[in-house]
């Protein structure tokens, strides 16, 4: 089953069948979290840093920032059987589409953001595709940890 995620969303499951997929990621980040021992899945599709520039809409979404989104993301990973020292993160997004002279550089700045709080927990990045200056969607397959990541007719694994 495919499971959409939307910006400030996160999903996971431990179902073989199910994919997880994020659309439209331009200066967003999806964080893509995957225990192959276990075989649980996480993505969350992340919008801005950090939460204080908006307290409220964290309180209601807080999947939308990586400071208080990232710790939802691995706790939900843990409640449906993932052992955190097996966990293994890839990110995808983080583009400057409508910034090209990088003068506010929200998608550098989640991927700062994101990876500052997965060093502080333990979790290093395998693989990115992070940066540029094209959208991206990206398909998680749960059953292997296949990450598709596909833009304007071309696809290709991460």
């Amino acid at each position: 089953m495919r499971l959409d995620i939307g910006i400030g969303e996160w999903k996971v499951s431990n179902k073989a069948d199910d994919e997880l997929k994020t659309y439209a990621l331009g200066s967003c980040v999806a964080v893509c979290a995957y225990d192959p021992s276990n075989h649980v899945a996480g993505l969350i599709h992340i919008a801005l840093p950090d939460s204080k520039v908006n307290s409220e809409k964290a309180k209601k979404l807080p999947g939308y920032f990586a400071d208080t989104g990232l710790p939802k993301l691995f706790e939900d990973m843990v409640k449906k059987g993932a052992d955190k020292k097996n966990i293994k993160v890839k990110l995808a997004g983080g583009s400057s589409i409508m910034d090209q002279n990088r003068h506010f550089d929200i998608g550098r700045r989640n991927t700062i953001a994101i990876k500052r709080y997965l060093w502080k927990n333990g979790f290093g990045v395998i693989k990115e595709d992070t940066g540029g200056n094209s959208s991206r969607t990206v398909g998680f397959k749960v059953a292997d940890g296949a990450i598709v990541v596909s833009n304007a007719g071309s696809k290709w694994q991460l």
